[in-house]
């Protein structure tokens, strides 16, 4: 195979980003796109000189070799068991759904298809992870403070916890696969909801969220989330192990081992969602296996976030293998 081709269910801004990056790949051809949105498939057929059809079957129709789902948290479910039963490639944009159920079917059809899967945790082939990670090698994670303190996306759905799952789900899951990674898996969380929704139409999710963490490794956590600043204020990790200070975020390291200043190191921007998408193509041609979030592997992310936000509905902990029956 000299050439990956490549569909899109959804049409919105996500999957334009990503048609804009694989376009300028040699290697890729974009060929058709469907959304339950007409018009907006069309205006995004004719950008990216693709075709626009009416329904997913139609796009399996058209001679793909992998197809890229990017669509709100409601809609997961039947796209990715279409894609699985074609056996094509699948690159799913996170996150993989509003609860765990159907999350987890997903992964059991992906698994039986046996097809290359990737999930949109982008971070993870950020430079600035790397280096985290390299100067973690030695030193255990102690405490980790992660947080997503930000605007409300400018999409009607996103304020809705019945299409979007909330906050901590939709958007502060970067931090929560970044903890993971860094500090291991989390073993109980226990988190609170203000109860009160930003400033938006029949809005019902919390305008502000905290969440303790314990990780089974003795580290410990935390996570605050916020919607209702008018900017992006911070998104990111600060990891701490012994003589070790850590602030991650997509596209900057900041270190300070000892007494001295800190080390910033910055990342070009884009360059880790770049190489996300080159990972998944170089694996659907055969050609590479640095996929880092395969399907499987976002499932435990998503179960986390998912835990976090049943703690939070509910005010009590949640121990994450005990509250939610998912293999994963």
């Amino acid at each position: 195979m000299a050439v990956c081709r490549i569909g899109f269910v959804g049409a919105g801004g996500v999957a334009a980003r990503h048609a804009r990056m694989l376009a300028e790949f040699d290697d890729v051809e974009l060929v058709s796109v469907t959304d339950i949105d007409a018009e907006r498939a069309t205006e995004f057929a004719a950008a990216h000189r693709m075709r626009a059809v009416p329904d997913v079957d139609r796009l399996l129709d058209t001679g793909l070799d992998a197809v890229y789902v990017c669509v709100p948290p409601l809609a997961h479910g039947s796209a990715e068991e279409a894609v699985a039963a074609a056996g094509l490639g699948l690159f799913v944009e996170k996150p993989i759904g509003l609860d765990c159920e159907t999350a987890a079917r997903i992964a059991r059809a992906v698994a039986d298809a046996g097809i290359v899967t990737a999930v949109g945790h982008h971070w993870r082939y950020s430079d600035a992870v790397g280096w985290a990670r390299d100067a973690l090698r030695d030193r255990p994670v102690r405490l980790a403070m992660g947080a997503w303190l930000d605007k409300v996306p400018p999409v009607s759905w996103w304020t809705q916890r019945g299409k979007s799952g909330g906050q901590v789900i939709e958007q502060a899951i970067h931090v929560l696969d970044l903890a993971r990674l860094l500090a291991g898996e989390v073993s109980e969380v226990h988190a609170l909801g203000d109860g009160h929704p930003p400033d938006a139409p029949d809005a019902d999710v919390d305008g502000a969220t905290v969440a303790n963490l314990r990780f089974t490794g003795g580290a410990v956590g935390t996570l605050a989330a916020t919607c209702l600043l008018g900017w992006k204020h911070r998104a990111g990790l600060e990891v701490y192990a012994d003589g070790l200070a850590l602030t991650v975020t997509e596209d900057t390291l900041e270190i300070r081992d000892g007494a001295d200043g800190p080390e910033v190191r910055h990342v070009e921007p884009d360059t880790a969602k770049r190489a996300a998408d080159r990972a998944f193509v170089d694996a659907v041609l055969g050609r590479a296996d640095d996929v880092r979030t395969p399907y499987a592997e976002a499932l435990r992310t998503h179960r986390l976030a998912c835990a976090v936000a049943e703690s939070a509905g509910r005010g009590v902990p949640v121990r994450i293998e005990e509250a939610l029956d998912v293999p994963c």
